[in-house]
């Protein structure tokens, strides 16, 4: 990736007007509101320590009734779940015949849909949650949408409907193609795109402005350089960090009562140019932690510091290998000795794409913006490889520690800023979710019993990757035992590194209203057709049910998960 100084005029002026009609920390000034706010690293609702487990439930405003819409709250609100994360954006390139659409993204003009099938469902959203106690985080549009086509269509390859993906909601892509242009960083830096998306947010900001159930407005589910569309060459961390500050000080401006928060994966640039680099005051000695409690760092993330953790977390797998007697030995061996060779001693001392800018995404950077509330990231190991594998140990134990080192960096970052953290979404497909399973950048489950033919026609390397490694036959994806326990090790692991909030992806509902051409379609049938009492009568049709969407995650019919959950709902709250 191009890291050359790069600032068009453009982006020259943008960044002046934000950074200069934004006061510093603004966002951390809540006292005892109902609101949701902040105080140095915590968050805060009417003066008291807030910290919680949530669910992603991105399609809650696409349900067919509100019945749907409660009784899926009020099961989520049941388990002492506090926060939900959900799309409140749905864009088209032409109006569907069924179901829910938010904005109409055609040929370089935009409309938006205020009417029931519009935002008017976000509304319901908002009230009832509310009404149970909930928080909403209300993605405002998607790195991801992978259609060649139109946002209504689904490729013949795919038999899901339009709002069962997770992403095929619209977003970036979709701008970028409907206003005639080619690389998806032109998201970020098209006037007339900037223009339409900032109109966008302004009326769904507005709804909202007094709503104490809104947690926070996400700017973007983790942006990045590119997406099915290719980012340009001048695409750098700083292209996407000025993107969040100027939209940031344009919803701030519009709805002081709010947290405005990235949704960023967390991809680090560690040596990278800073458009907002840490200038911390100094801080007073921290007290001494409580008993069983680790003191928690303060310091920004280095690369030496990632690659000394990996090889102590190495050692340690290797001494328990020799002591259960399965040492897997590497490299060559001389004079009786194994002496790591000098391919895997190079390959150790690089940090990888995670910490080196290769996505455009400086989450640190980001996180400094005065008008981001606080710091996020995202987790999912079938979709992005954390770090280097260790022999000694499963695979899934290297995904569970991998994301272990992960959510402790994560935490380290923000301590660094000194904003609260929030995992905004972690997930890990089981062997029985795989069928259901759709990268985020593709359109098409490749684990599906139909689509065994399009194991290699994958859109990265990595996704080959993982198909070539976790699956020498047809099986992909942990058993739901070492699912419930990396689930746990992450929760404990996030809870004890101080993050405030932890997301799983995603919640799943079960007997919902089912309507042809919506993200809930007829999948089973219950009720039997009545019989005729008399001459004329009409027969009584069965009920027709479905499921929430499931892109491979979801929860449905999964009580171990849910129980995982529960136990954490209870370890965080004792935490705060």
């Amino acid at each position: 990736m191009n890291f050359l100084p790069w600032v068009s005029l453009f982006f020259s002026t943008l960044l002046a007007t934000a950074v200069a009609a934004t006061p510093s920390r603004t966002a951390t000034r809540r006292g005892s509101s109902s609101f949701v706010g902040t105080s140095g690293q915590n968050f805060v609702v009417n003066g008291s320590t807030f910290k919680y487990i949530g669910t992603n439930a991105y399609w809650l405003p696409t349900l067919n009734t509100n019945d749907d819409i409660w009784n899926t709250l009020a099961n989520i609100s049941s388990l002492g779940i506090k926060v939900v994360r959900l799309w409140a954006f749905n864009d088209v390139d032409t109006i569907p015949v069924n179901g829910t659409w938010f904005q109409l993204v055609q040929n370089g003009t935009v409309s938006v849909n205020n009417g029931s099938n519009g935002l008017q469902k976000l509304d319901t959203v908002i009230q009832m949650a509310e009404q149970q106690g909930l928080y909403i985080i209300l993605s405002l549009t998607n790195n991801w949408f992978p259609f060649n086509t139109t946002s209504t269509s689904i490729p013949a390859n795919n038999s899901l409907t339009r709002n069962y993906l997770s992403n095929n909601y619209g977003g970036m892509d979709l701008y970028v193609r409907q206003f005639g242009l080619e690389t998806h960083d032109q998201f970020y830096t098209n006037d007339s795109i900037l223009t339409s998306f900032m109109n966008y947010t302004t009326q769904v900001v507005s709804r909202y402005v007094n709503s104490p159930s809104i947690f926070s407005y996400e700017l973007a589910n983790d942006a990045r350089c590119n997406s099915t569309l290719p980012g340009s060459a001048t695409c750098t961390t700083e292209t996407i960090t000025t993107w969040h500050a100027t939209v940031a000080a344009h919803i701030r401006s519009i709805d002081p009562n709010h947290l405005v928060s990235s949704g960023v994966g967390g991809y680090m640039c560690t040596d990278c140019p800073k458009l907002y680099p840490l200038t911390p005051p100094p801080a007073p000695p921290a007290p001494s932690p409580a008993p069983g409690k680790k003191k928690r760092k303060a310091t920004p993330v280095t690369n030496k510091q990632i690659i000394r953790e990996r090889s102590e977390r190495k050692r340690r797998n290797r001494e328990a290998a020799k002591l259960a007697g399965t040492l897997v030995e590497d490299g060559v061996r001389i004079r009786g000795r194994w002496v790591s060779s000098a391919t895997k001693r190079q390959q150790s001392e690089t940090v990888g794409s995670l910490y080196d800018g290769s996505y455009g995404v400086d989450s640190q950077d980001i996180s400094n913006i005065p008008d981001i509330g606080f710091s996020s990231f995202q987790l999912f190991p079938d979709q992005q490889s954390y770090g280097p594998d260790d022999p000694n140990i499963a695979p899934w134990q290297n995904t569970e520690q991998n994301g272990a080192q992960w959510i402790t960096t994560q935490a380290q970052s923000a301590a660094a800023v000194g904003k609260p953290a929030a995992l905004t979404g972690f997930g890990l497909v089981t062997q029985s979710n795989a069928p259901a399973f759709v990268p985020f950048n593709s359109t098409s489950a490749p684990f599906a019993s139909d689509n065994r033919e399009m194991l290699f026609e994958k859109t990265t390397p990595f996704e080959v990757l993982s198909i070539l490694s976790a699956n020498s036959s047809t099986t992909y994806g942990v058993t739901s035992q070492q699912q419930s326990d990396t689930y746990t090790t992450w929760l404990n692991t996030g809870i004890a590194a101080g993050l405030n909030g932890i997301i799983q992806y995603q919640w799943g509902q079960s007997n919902l209203t089912a309507e042809p051409g919506t993200s809930v379609t007829p999948s089973t049938t219950t009720g039997e057709v009545s019989t005729p009492g008399s001459p004329g009568q009409t027969p009584t049709p069965p009920e027709e049910t479905g499921e929430s969407p499931n892109d491979g995650y979801s929860t449905n019919g999964t009580d171990t998960v849910q129980q995982v959950l529960g136990s954490a709902v209870q370890g965080i709250a004792a935490d705060s």
